[in-house]
């Protein structure tokens, strides 16, 4: 099997927690299969006559905290040399992380990249959900107050977060008669240039907020993520517990549903968010839940991951 040559387009490798880092365990499965592993920034990203470059470096890593990576000397090499790019880095999904998507996709002719730039570009999280508003609780999309409070009085206790956040940042819940509304709004409008999500509050959050993995279109793994007794959220990076879970028929449905849309776009790896039932986010920039899926138990999907992407090169 041809040795690959994977650039990493990240955040910084040495700060990353490598206990539930999504990022490092593809990176490491890369590395266990004989790939060439590069590291970069997207602030290194350069575009000068026609040609796509970065400032990378080589990697060696290991699954030791504190230890983990080793990192040879940098140099700016054309990406499109690279027979992969991981488009990796975290959001937010502002303008910065919009134009390395542009760049990226100068390269798609020669190089793969995962996921594909153009369909993370245009598949912002909570807004390429609501293609299956059905399969949704009850939500809106806007930064006019009088629709919000509508809203509001239609289905009383609502959840409040910025269109473009991520990992449970500035996350609220209302209740139906909440005095910090009005202050909550004025904060909104003075923080956030773009519109907000305002969602039905689903009381059976405190059950567990599920994270599921979609490779290439199909279902491959789940996890429980439970919040904490004084929180509401649920991701692991805000204190949620991981446990081990498996599909009920309703979120089988809600994979089958969205999975050829996904594998229509070349979003290779995808991870939703199911709470009762209700599919509430599709992330597509840079999503998590490998390796917590793995320690509960679950399988191995960076292995899977790998197995996609090298079919696709190969072919």
């Amino acid at each position: 099997m041809k040795k690959l040559t994977v650039a990493v387009q990240m955040d910084l490798i040495e700060k990353i927690n490598i206990t539930g880092d999504s990022t490092f365990a593809l990176m490491l499965e890369a590395q266990a299969r004989g790939h060439e592993l590069f590291y970069y920034t997207p602030d290194t990203l350069a575009l000068r006559d026609g040609v796509v470059s970065a400032f990378v470096a080589k990697v060696d890593l290991r699954d030791v905290k504190g230890d983990h990576v080793t990192l040879h000397p940098f140099e700016r090499r054309d990406l499109s040399k690279m027979n992969v790019v991981l488009l990796r880095q975290d959001p937010p999904f502002d303008m910065a992380y919009i134009t390395t998507t542009h760049l990226l996709e100068q390269i798609g002719s020669q190089t793969l990249v995962v996921n594909d730039p153009a369909s993370v570009r245009n598949a912002p999280e909570k807004i390429l959900v609501m293609q299956f508003a059905d399969l949704m609780p009850p939500t809106l999309i806007t930064r006019d107050r009088a629709e919000i409070e509508a809203f509001r009085k239609e289905y009383g206790e609502v959840v409040m977060k910025p269109l473009y956040g991520n990992g449970g940042a500035a996350v609220f819940k209302l209740s139906t008669r909440d005095p910090n509304f009005g202050s909550l709004y004025d904060l909104f409008s003075v923080t956030f240039r773009e519109p907000w999500v305002i969602q039905k509050f689903l009381l059976k959050v405190v059950e567990g907020d599920k994270r599921i993995i979609l490779i290439d279109g199909v279902a491959r793994g789940a996890i429980n993520r439970v919040p904490s007794g004084d929180d509401i959220r649920s991701n692991m990076v805000r204190g949620g517990a991981a446990e081990a879970t498996q599909l009920a028929p309703r979120e089988k449905e809600i994979c089958e549903r969205i999975g050829p849309t996904l594998k229509k776009m070349s979003l290779i790896f995808v991870g939703i968010d199911v709470i009762d039932g209700h599919l509430t986010e599709i992330n597509v920039t840079s999503p998590t839940g490998l390796r917590a899926i793995k320690r509960v138990g679950g399988p191995d999907l960076a292995a899977e991951i790998w197995d996609v992407i090298q079919a696709k090169v190969y072919a």
